[in-house]
């Protein structure tokens, strides 16, 4: 039997249920239906039809008062109402179904064909023999025809009263029994259903459990499902796969550990620390170099957390954060950020990297880091700062010299000079200026990276502090026709700063803006208060910084692409190393209406 006709016979049991429940609740709304038709049949139309006969017989006596008070119209109708009265007492004497209603039928016919011929004399007499034969004969059988029709009224209503009271038990009594076939009905189509479905499940529990144990690596596990139907023929296929599958293994089993023998071989090859981690941190594989640095058991478990030196372990997962975060590849942006590790030789510095590596679904499975020894790099770069610092010193003598014989020549001190000879003298002031100012940051570049500069804070007025920079500079804007503006704000207050290194950012950030700027444009330099922070601005009207470089710009010897020539591009980085040594920060926004606002922060000095 295939599998379709399997599930189709485990509907079989709902299906009888359903059948079964239908059939007893049609019985039962059928019976209860009866009862309510023979209700009908029986009793209403007697009710019906003796109301209607009272109804015609006080049209009758009313008729007769009319004759009484000599008004013999009322004749017509009076013989409509007997007719009526005729006809409903025929369809009572046909509808006689209860005990007793025979006889009150009977009695009433009796009455009323007193009545009706009493009534007839009435209709013949004349006038002055009326009023006493209605009131002497004719009335006391208008109330025997009442008594009667009403004791056949009273008879039927009692009986549909008592009908009623039995339909309602009856309904009850189906009701329960109802409820009962359901109940056991469903309780038999479940339990038959629940087997049935029972016994059509079990070969597909076999094939799951074959299947999970072939997913935790028993290869020889097998779904034997005997039948001829889809889930015998899907065993077999099963089986087919997982035959297969043993076969695979057993034959590629050694190309896989060669494989990864290989890669490890590879990274162990590696003179840099290598580990790879799982995004949770863990370690899962290392190189020689990273178990010697860091002291990592060789033999580990590959799923063990990741434990070295704590300066080492928080840049890792640094990195690991970095790159499970959805960053991208972890690169460093410099030689600063290299940590130091003792180790036999003596200490040396690495550079962290992280790349992520990547499961079947696309998703991030692990990150691999690589500690890059920079220790040459780093005295490489010591010996290039030295060496710039040398060169920077040695060159402040002679170009002191040569910026002073300059000036006298171009004050034409030691003798009168022709234009263009001044142009020439006033042409090289500018360069030696220029150059003055290169060496200048190049000794600060030098103490910056050596170490060796100090911070004396003191208490200086904000306000103040802008002031004296704008008028530092007001000789270099008048030059180029350019206003500077103070934009503080009041409540300013004092920050705690070096007077020197202060003004040293302020010049670099306003000789910048001035340099930048068009002939008869603006810069305006303020502050403002931020919590326990002032923030001072430069803004220019210049050409901007491209969203793109905003970050760049701090670094080393950046030079924007565009940028005219006129420095070493050391300014905002001594700025930003200055404005870090302070514990603030630095940063450049776009102007609004164009042009670049420069800002940094210094501490608000403390209230006195």
């Amino acid at each position: 039997m295939r599998f379709r006709s399997k599930l189709l016979l485990a509907q079989i049991p709902l299906v009888t249920a359903l059948v079964v429940i239908g059939a007893a609740a049609g019985a039962i709304t059928s019976s209860l239906g009866r009862a309510s038709q023979r209700i009908l049949e029986d009793n209403y139309r007697s009710v019906l039809a003796t109301q209607r006969m009272k109804e015609s017989l006080e049209r009758m006596d009313s008729g007769a008062l009319f004759l009484v008070a000599g008004e013999r119209r009322a004749i017509v109708e009076v013989a409509e109402h007997e007719r009526r009265f005729e006809a409903e007492l025929r369809v009572q004497e046909r509808n006689v179904t209860e005990p007793g209603e025979h006889a009150a039928t009977r009695a009433l016919r009796a009455r009323w064909n007193d009545y009706r011929e009493r009534f007839a004399r009435l209709s013949s007499m004349p006038s002055a023999q009326v009023r006493a034969f209605y009131f002497a004969e004719l009335l006391s059988r208008f109330s025997a025809i009442k008594d009667a029709a009403d004791a056949v009224l009273a008879l039927n209503q009692d009986t549909m009263v008592r009908k009623s009271d039995d339909a309602q038990r009856k309904a009850e009594r189906f009701g329960a029994v109802l409820l009962a076939v359901v109940l056991l009905a469903s309780a038999l189509a479940v339990i038959g259903s629940i087997a049935l479905t029972a016994r059509l499940v079990r070969p597909l529990g076999v094939l799951a459990l074959a299947s999970r144990r072939i997913g935790q690596g028993d290869l020889e596990s097998r779904a034997h499902v005997v039948g001829g139907d889809e889930v015998a023929d899907l065993s077999r296929e099963f089986n087919t796969m997982a035959d297969r599958l043993e076969q695979y293994r057993k034959s590629s089993l050694g190309e896989l550990i060669e494989a990864q023998q290989s890669a490890q071989a590879a990274i162990d090859s590696l003179p840099d620390p290598v580990v790879v981690l799982g995004v949770g941190g863990e370690l899962r594989h290392s190189n020689r170099a990273a178990e010697t640095l860091l002291r990592l058991e060789p033999d580990a478990e590959p799923r063990a957390p990741f434990d070295a030196d704590p300066a080492v372990r928080d840049v890792v997962d640094a990195v690991r954060q970095h790159v499970v975060g959805g960053r991208g590849a972890f690169v460093p942006r410099g030689l600063e950020e290299a940590i130091r590790v003792a180790t036999p030789e003596g200490e040396r510095h690495y550079l962290a990297r992280g790349t992520a590596f990547y499961g079947e679904g696309g998703a991030v499975i692990g990150v691999t880091v690589v500690l890059q020894d920079v220790s040459r790099l780093l005295r490489f770069d010591e010996l290039k700062n030295d060496l710039v610092a040398t060169v920077a010193h040695e060159f402040r003598t002679p170009l002191t010299s040569l910026r002073m014989a300059i000036h006298l020549c171009a004050e034409q001190t030691v003798g009168p000079l022709n234009d263009k000879q001044a142009d020439l003298l006033h042409a090289a002031r500018e360069d030696c200026e220029r150059l003055q100012s290169i060496v200048d940051e190049l000794l600060d570049l030098s103490r910056i990276q050596a170490g060796r500069f100090e911070l004396r804070p003191v208490a200086l007025d904000a306000e103040a502090l802008v002031a004296d920079a704008l008028e530092a500079h007001h000789a270099a804007a008048a030059q180029r026709s350019i206003v500077l503006r103070s934009e503080v704000l009041p409540g300013v207050g004092e920050v705690q700063a070096d007077p020197e290194r202060a003004v040293l950012v302020f010049a670099n950030l306003l000789g910048n803006a001035i340099r930048h700027s068009p002939s008869g444009a603006e810069v305006a330099a303020g502050a403002s208060r931020l919590g326990d922070r002032v923030r001072f601005t430069v803004t220019d009207r210049g050409p901007g910084v491209p969203r793109e470089y905003r970050q760049a710009i701090f670094d080393k010897f950046f030079r924007a692409p565009g940028t005219a020539a006129g420095g070493a591009g050391l300014g905002l980085f001594i700025a930003r190393e200055l404005v870090a040594a302070h514990g603030g920060e630095i940063g450049v926004d776009e102007a609004p209406g164009g042009g670049s606002s420069f800002w940094f922060t210094l501490p608000a000095a403390p209230a006195a």
